[in-house]
C-alpha cells in the first residue's frame, strides 16, 4: 500500500440556476426498462446534526467502494457523479468518530479507496437496525401497502 491519507479538500462549486444566460437543465429521459417492483419496506436515516450520516444510499456506496476498491468505480456502478459520491464519503467521514472510507494514494495501481474496518463495522450495525426495523413493523407494514396503489 503507497500510503493512507485523509481526502483533499473539493473545489466550491456555486449552484448552476436557470435563467436568461444559463439553459434550464432537462431531467434525463427515463429508460426503457422498468424498474423492478419493489415491496414497501422501511429505511432508516441516521441524522447528525444537519446530515444524513448513514441511510440507504450511503450504505449501498460503502458496499460498492468495498467491492470495486474506488470511490469513481463505485459512484459509475451506482450511476452516480464522481462529486456526488465524494461529497457522500465525506459526510460519512465528518459523521464518525474515525474514517470509514479512506482514500489510497497513486502509483502503479492508480490508488483508489478502501473501506476502514470501522466502516464495516458502521455498515454492519447499520444493516443490523434495518433488519431489526424491518421485522418489527412486518405485520403492520402488510396492512399499510394495502392501502398503495397497485396493490
Amino acid at each position: 500500500m503507497a500510503g493512507v491519507g485523509s481526502m483533499p479538500a473539493l473545489p466550491t462549486m456555486r449552484p448552476r440556476t436557470a435563467g436568461p444566460d444559463l439553459p434550464m437543465r432537462m431531467a434525463k429521459p427515463s429508460s426503457s426498462r422498468k424498474p423492478p417492483k419493489q415491496d414497501p419496506r422501511p429505511q432508516i436515516r441516521i441524522m447528525f446534526r444537519k446530515a444524513i450520516a448513514m441511510g440507504p444510499g450511503k450504505a449501498d456506496l460503502l458496499r460498492a467502494i468495498d467491492e470495486t476498491g474506488s470511490i469513481s468505480a463505485a459512484a459509475r456502478q451506482m450511476e452516480m457523479s464522481y462529486r456526488r459520491a465524494w461529497l457522500l464519503v465525506d459526510t460519512m467521514n465528518q459523521a464518525f468518530k474515525s474514517p470509514v472510507v479512506v482514500t489510497l494514494t497513486g502509483g502503479k495501481a492508480g490508488g483508489g479507496a478502501a473501506v476502514t474496518e470501522f466502516g464495516k463495522e458502521v455498515l454492519q450495525r447499520y444493516s443490523a437496525m434495518e433488519e431489526k426495523a424491518s421485522a418489527s413493523v412486518a405485520k403492520e407494514l402488510r396492512n399499510f401497502s394495502e392501502l398503495m396503489s397497485g396493490s
